[in-house]
């Protein structure tokens, strides 16, 4: 299997992260964000949003990275990370789509400001958008952090998709300067996410900043 990714992207990192996991070997192949490859007609013609990752197995062809996650699960026999009963599953999926539509996208907008901007060089953080941001994440955060307390994991008391997608969308939050401080149950859940051995294996270089002319 093929995967088109970007060692930086969050939405890679969680594919990476099933894939570690599972030891599922993967070819990957490096999309540059940077310099805009994922907008070239040759990729479009495999990802028509124009984003990263895309798994290619065999010529079936799949984006969309928490479809990925799925996908590389139920091929995978004696895997744990998606439960097979129909509750369990809804539980996990449950999960996955408040991270597509709520953590992730509030994650987002301070990695792109605080972070994307600084090693691109594109300049300064916009501060409308970094307060744009600050109020997404509180307004999510809160979310999370309550259903942790008390809890080890996110869903099914076990290690599952759901963890791995969320903690993917704070891989860089110190760097994106993320307003996590003020949930303990969220970051101690995260600090246990960062102590498995496919995190560690998945973790990206960081690049040094863009020089500022």
């Amino acid at each position: 299997m093929k995967l088109y990714f970007h060692p930086l992207s969050g939405n890679s990192r969680r594919v990476l992260l099933v894939a570690a996991h599972l030891d599922i070997p993967l070819e990957r192949i490096v999309v540059d964000l940077t310099t805009g490859k994922q907008r070239e007609a040759s990729y479009l013609g495999i990802n028509p949003n124009g984003r990263v990752p895309v798994l290619d197995d065999g010529g079936f062809v799949l984006w969309e990275s928490r479809a990925i996650m799925v996908y590389l699960a139920e091929k995978t026999p004696g895997q744990t990370l998606l439960p097979a009963d129909a509750q369990g599953r809804a539980d996990v999926n449950r999960w996955l789509f408040w991270c597509s539509a709520h953590m992730a996208p509030a994650n987002t907008v301070l990695v792109q400001e605080n972070f994307v901007k600084q090693r691109t060089g594109r300049g300064p953080p916009d501060p409308v958008e970094v307060a744009r941001g600050e109020a997404l994440v509180a307004q999510a955060a809160p979310v999370l952090d309550s259903h942790l307390a008390g809890r080890t994991w996110v869903a099914q008391e076990r290690l599952t998709l759901a963890d791995l997608s969320l903690a993917a969308s704070f891989a860089l939050a110190g760097p994106a300067r993320l307003p996590i401080e003020g949930y303990a149950n969220l970051r101690a859940w995260l600090g246990r996410v960062q102590e498995l051995e496919a995190w560690q294996r998945t973790a990206p270089p960081m690049p040094p900043p863009a020089a500022r002319s």
